[in-house]
């Protein structure tokens, strides 16, 4: 780890100066402009932007999806950027243990029930605990579902295992792009208070958005645009 930010300690994620560069071509597109963002454990986290601000290029790098051109990225105690050269073997090992991801497209498998699709990345760590799957789908309302496949849940149901999915493999960080872009309002502010919870229980929520009504939710609120962090 970065003996620099070693020092400075306690956050789960920190980026510093940091930079994203895609190139098509001739043309250069620069998502992020050297943005500054930490998150502690336990908060919740709200990033707040219009379409092309640089939210879902944040998310991809704090989850190690891609890597920064520039700037020093800490996740979990691991250090991306800034000349720090891990294997993608390395950064799919960071991920799986301390990052868990939320989508608005919920991402299930068709042919899997609720308590399967919750199961699946227990496999890539080879820990699996039926137990825990079965506990987190019943935290999130569905017990009484466990054996149904996705086409049979509403899609307030498949977010909700979606979440369970995440949780499944006790992140300590958890990156969620409009987890509630396609839910009616009574299941949005249900998912927006069990974040809530989650984060009271020390777990790290950055939440994606362009909503303004889900900023009252977060202990605080980062707001880009165009690439750079104005709030």
């Amino acid at each position: 780890m970065n003996e620099a930010m070693a020092e400075k300690g306690g956050a789960t994620a920190r980026a510093e100066g940091l930079v994203k560069v895609y190139r098509r071509g001739a043309e250069e597109i620069r998502a992020l402009k050297g943005i500054d963002l930490e998150i502690e454990p336990g908060e919740f986290v709200c990033l707040l932007g219009p379409s092309g601000a640089g939210k879902t290029t944040t998310l991809n790098l704090l989850g190690l999806m891609d890597r920064p051109t520039g700037g020093r990225l800490d996740v979990a105690g691991h250090v991306v950027g800034d000349g720090a050269r891990q294997s993608e073997s390395e950064l799919d090992r960071v991920r799986r243990e301390n990052i868990g991801f939320i989508f608005q497209q919920f991402y299930l498998m068709p042919t899997l029930s609720a308590l399967e699709n919750v199961e699946m990345p227990q496999l890539w760590t080879g820990k699996p605990d039926r137990a825990r799957a079965r506990a987190l789908l019943e935290r999130v309302g569905l017990g009484h579902r466990m054996a149904h496949r996705p086409g049979e849940l509403s899609g307030g149901e498949q977010q909700r295992v979606a979440i369970a999915r995440a949780l499944v493999n006790r992140p300590k960080l958890l990156l969620a792009d409009e987890p509630t872009g396609n839910l009616d309002t009574r299941t949005r502010d249900d998912i927006l208070a069990l974040f809530r919870e989650l984060a009271g229980e020390g777990l790290s929520i950055l939440l994606a958005t362009h909503d303004q009504e889900l900023v009252g939710y977060a202990d605080r609120v980062v707001q880009l645009d165009e690439g750079r962090r104005v709030a």
